[in-house]
């Protein structure tokens, strides 16, 4: 299988404080990969420099076979990425929310709006006519997702998404990742071991 990502010795250090170390791993595509780690142990960091939002003191980092570093909005198109505290226009539905990301990929017409359809009922939003703002915490999980997942890429980045959510919560986005599976290529970082046990087919421990 081709790999969806590839790491060779990754170090990002700020100042004298080395964030990560030497970190080599690789994902393969179509998998569900679980990045585990406490609090602290540079989980955000590697997420920041696999979306190219930060840059590497060493290493090199291969997203969709091209470097991370001088890849274009090509291969950024085929990446999904989720915060750990999604923030969305409060004003909006989720019906609206989905339809502003869209807009931003360049979707529009029926392609667009059948995709909003489709991810509405995905995340069991599609019933709620509320604003993000009145959102639980839990929808607002399950909104980011499918958000993430608007322009159907190949690669998704989730960044702790289970993270402070209740148990029905956590069960619900947990199905909706492990329904991504053979589709989509999902890296998802997490402290909760359980969460990878139950949706991974790999996983890498970040000391």
């Amino acid at each position: 299988m081709s790999k969806a990502i590839q790491v060779s010795g990754l170090t990002k250090t700020f100042g004298q404080n080395r964030a990560l170390d030497a970190v080599d791993l690789s994902v393969e595509e179509g998998s569900i990969f679980g990045f585990l780690g406490p609090n602290g142990a540079g989980k955000t960091t590697m997420l920041r420099l696999l979306t190219g939002l930060a840059r590497p003191t060493a290493g090199s980092v291969q997203i969709l076979g091209q470097d991370v570093t001088s890849a274009d909005n090509t291969v950024r198109a085929e990446i999904g990425f989720l915060p750990d505290v999604p923030a969305f226009y409060n004003w909006m539905t989720a019906k609206e929310t989905l339809r502003f990301a869209g807009r931003l990929y360049g979707m529009a017409g029926p392609q667009l709006e059948d995709r909003v359809d489709l991810l509405l009922d995905v995340s069991g939003l599609g019933h709620v006519v509320t604003k993000t703002g009145d959102y639980s915490r839990g929808m607002r999980q399950r909104l980011g997702v499918v958000q993430a997942l608007i322009n159907a890429p190949r690669l998704l980045l989730l960044d702790e998404p289970t993270s402070a959510l209740d148990p029905m919560g956590r069960k619900d986005v947990l199905e909706l990742i492990a329904s991504l599976r053979g589709r989509t290529t999902v890296f998802f970082s997490t402290h909760i071991l359980g969460d990878v046990e139950r949706v991974c087919d790999s996983a890498a421990i970040l000391d």
